[in-house]
Order: C-alpha cells, then structure tokens, then sequence
C-alpha cells in the first residue's frame, strides 16, 4: 500500500532556506572503513584509536547507556593519547595532577574533533568527557556515558592491568582514554592484541599507599576511592559535613587541618586533584617505557618507586578498614587520616550492588555465616549474603538456610547503615526483626565500616 506522502505547510515551503534545500542534490552519509576513522583519530591528534561495534560480546552493558545519550548509536570509535610519564611519576602531586588535567583536556578536544568530522561525512555523533562533567542525577550509581576503559579494551586498545588500568602495548599505563559515539556503522573489526603487555612485576601492588591491589588479584576498590578521589564527589561531601558538624571555627581546625583545607579549595579552584595514582607512576609495561626497568631493575625501584613509598603524606582511610592496617604496617611514616566511607547507597537495591565494593577481607577471616535480608517498602529487595572466610558473595533472593535472618523497611536500614539510627533502638521498636545468632549482625557490620 503506497503512503501519502506528508502534506507541507505553504509557509513552510515558501521559506527561503526551505526553498534552497530543496533544490539541493540529496547527500548520502559516506561509508566508513576502520582505517579512514583510525586515519580521522589519528590526524585529529590521537595517538592511537581503534573502532568497535555496539553490538560486540564485552559492551553488552555498554550499549544502552550509548543509546540513551545518542538513540542511533552503532558504533564507538576509542581515542588513547599518552602522558608525559616523567611528570606523572613525580612525587609532587602538583606535577602529576598537572599533566592528568592538560592531557584530559587534549582527549576532550581530540574527541571532539573527531566527533565533528563524522558529522560533518553524514553520521550523528557525540564525545561523552573524558572523566567530567558526568550524569551526576544519577550519582551515587553510575555517572559517565561510557566506560572508556571497555571500550578501550575491547577495540584491542591494550589489555586491563592489575591496577585496573589499561596497559598499551607501546604506551604502557601513561595514557588517558576517549570515545567517540557514532551513528556510523564502521566495516572492518580490530585486529586482536595478540599478548598482554602487563609484566606481571607487581610494582604496582607495592606502591599504593593503601593497598588497594592484592597479591591474588582481588581488588579493594574502596580503599582506592577513598584516598585517591578524596576530593571528588563523596569526598567532598564529607568535607562539607565537616563543616556543618563543627561547633566553632576552632572545633574545625581540630577537624580539618589547614593543609586539607586548602587542598580542598585548590581542587574547587583548579580541577580535582588525585591523591596517588602510584599504580600508574611505577607501572614499566609498554614498548616505549620498560627499557629502564629491563636494564636496571634496581635503579628504576630507586629511581621510580622509592620516591613514592617514602614520601610523608596523609593517606585518606575508613576506621576500621583493611586499608587503615595496610596504612599502618606497610607506611608508618605516612599519616593515617580518618574520613567516613565515600560510597553510601542510595536504595536498598543499591545497598547490595555495593557492598562487594566496600567488603573488607580482614574482618571476615576465619568465620563463616549465611545471611538473609528482607528489606520491604518502596525499593523492596530480598538478597542473600554469604561471607566464608575472607571471601563474599551477594544472591538475590532468600536461598539456603540462613544463620541470621534480618528484616527491615528499607529505608531504616540505610539509615542503620549510615549511623543515622541506632539498631538497638530499631530492635527495641520492632522495626528490626532478627532471628538467629545477633552477634553475627556485628561482625558483619565490621565488614563493611564506614
């Protein structure tokens, strides 16, 4: 069946930019290679770049929050650009917070570039920043556009390191990453990386002040959001409480020290700082960056890491935390500085998709239990919780038999968590119902301090 074709507006037609388009040949959106938009990247200033469908296996999570910044999008187009590794190593955070801000600025320009030029060959698309401004509506959940380091990785940009950070073949962890999404649907896939440019040297693991990066592998994320981001979201929130909390002017300066105060201005003036990112500093993989670690192991540790560890310096902790031990054991000269945990839920939902985050082995060594939360009201949520030695796992739903079980309305016990109410007071109201063996529920709050 033939439609009709839409009726148009007499005014709208007689228009003379109306009048002039119409007359215009139709432009088809040009075709695009992998290696012309590597070929855009690259001339645009990037010093790598890479392609990779929506649709490939490792962006599945990726893809509808790029649909729901552009509805069109098909592709993303992955933008590396390197650092000067000799300012980030620098013990002067001054010098490395300097070059992490110049080289972001670079990848949101390039980015932007890039962005334009497809445009400009027929096809939608939009560089999402490189770190901020994000989506912070739907902070504390997920706040960026797309995961650049994904992207990076699944493009065959470089391979995700034990820092959580990506390691370029030739570049190593001296790099800041961006994304282009685009409407275009690119022909060609990345050639797979063949190797894993990580040397496996641990470096790493020894130079964070809180020891985020275990032996094993495993990962505390917290101790790293604590520290290093103290003056990005939450941590600022915390600085702002501290302000509301004081009694008086001298009752902060017991609080705050006038060093802290003044980073935290510098932060709001300039830019956040980082408080480390030591993992990147000492990391020697890379075609370009592991010759002198190759050809004195010892002179680059004394060189390259030494001036990192030994440096006097607050290191941001939760009481109570596997990383106020590290702090302690690893870094005495170091000075250990007690802040409230930067990552508090929203939602009971969101309780329990955060707890893996702020899980601290420590206290969970060498018992075991089953928990089962029944958390009604508007965000209801059932989740069961096993802690076995050291180790966690969250289920949905109430599964096995539990060795506590614990009930409460939602929001109540947000506010238990967060140290708003007392849990004697909720017991005492009936509001908290427990059942099974209470002392648990201690032990399990000193797995999650806050």
């Amino acid at each position: 069946m033939q439609k009709t074709p839409p009726r148009r507006s007499a005014a709208l037609e007689a228009h003379p930019t109306v009048r002039k388009l119409r007359v215009l040949p139709t432009r088809e959106p040009e075709a695009l290679t992998l290696e012309r938009v590597r070929a855009i990247a690259l001339e645009a200033g990037a010093d790598d770049a890479g392609v990779v469908s929506l649709d490939h296996p490792e962006l599945l999570d990726e893809a509808p929050h790029a649909r729901r910044a552009l509805p069109s999008a098909r592709s993303i187009v992955a933008i590396v650009l390197r650092t000067h590794a000799d300012d980030v190593r620098s013990p002067a955070r001054s010098v490395a917070n300097l070059e992490f801000h110049r080289a972001a600025k670079d990848v949101d320009e390039v980015a932007h570039r890039v962005a334009t030029a497809l445009a400009a060959l027929g096809h939608r698309s939009i560089n999402p920043a490189m770190a901020f401004p994000m989506e912070m509506d739907a902070f504390p959940g997920r706040t960026w556009v797309v995961s650049q380091k994904k992207v990076a990785v699944a493009a065959q940009l470089g391979r995700m390191g034990l820092h959580r950070n990506v390691i370029h073949p030739r570049f190593g962890s001296f790099v800041l990453l961006g994304a282009v999404i685009t409407a275009a649907a690119i022909d060609g896939a990345p050639e797979p990386l063949s190797f894993d440019p990580c040397v496996d040297c641990k470096l790493c693991l020894a130079a964070c002040p809180v020891g985020a990066i275990e032996a094993d592998g495993g990962f505390r994320f917290s101790a790293c959001y604590d520290h290093n981001y103290r003056e990005f979201m939450t941590g600022f929130e915390d600085f702002v409480e501290q302000v509301a909390e004081s009694k008086s002017r001298h009752d902060f300066r017991e609080r705050v020290s006038i060093s802290q105060s003044a980073s935290m201005w510098q932060s709001l003036a300039y830019k956040p700082n980082y408080k480390a990112a030591y993992c990147i500093a000492v990391c020697p993989a890379g075609e370009d960056v592991l010759g002198p670690f190759l050809t004195d192991r010892a002179r680059f540790v004394e060189d390259v890491v030494r001036p990192l560890t030994s440096k006097p310096e607050p290191v941001y902790v939760v009481a109570g935390s596997d990383a106020e031990a590290h702090v302690k054991k690893r870094f005495p000269h170091k000075t250990v500085t007690r802040v409230q945990s930067s990552l508090r839920p929203a939602s009971a939902a969101s309780f329990f998709r955060a707890i893996p985050l702020t899980f601290q082995r420590g206290p969970a060594r060498g018992w075991r239990a089953t928990f089962h939360f029944d958390l009604t009201g508007p965000d209801a949520t059932q989740a069961t919780v096993r802690i076995d030695d050291g180790t966690l796992e969250v289920e949905p739903g109430l599964v096995g038999a539990p060795d506590l079980f614990v009930s409460a309305p939602g929001q109540l016990w947000l506010d238990i968590v967060s140290k708003k109410r007392s849990p004697v007071w909720a017991v005492l109201t009936r509001r908290l119902r427990v059942r099974g063996d209470r002392t648990l529920l201690t032990r399990f709050a000193a797995c999650f301090p806050r």
